[in-house]
């Protein structure tokens, strides 16, 4: 294995581990908002509001990062799997 694979296989894991990181705060974001529409619907204040400012700085970005890092992902996990090949 050279030196140049293993700065690759480091670079990807850190990758993956901040994809994992994100999808949580993706998931978190799902439960956060499933739970105070539930309280909105009950009359009890769970944070919708503040859900709702969060949703664009936070959020969003969040999951615009997930999509495309598992799209990146994907594909640097083909090339190499093709590079390997031949």
């Amino acid at each position: 294995m050279t030196n140049q694979t293993r700065r690759e296989n480091i670079f990807v894991k850190w990758i993956n581990l901040a994809l994992v990181a994100d999808f949580f705060v993706v998931l978190l974001a799902f439960f956060w908002l499933a739970i105070a529409v539930a309280g909105h619907a009950l009359k009890l204040p769970l944070g919708l509001d503040l859900w709702y400012k969060l949703w664009t700085p936070v959020f969003t970005p969040a999951i615009g990062i997930l999509m495309a890092g598992t799209i990146i992902s994907g594909i640097v996990g083909k090339i190499t799997q093709l590079r390997t090949k031949y």
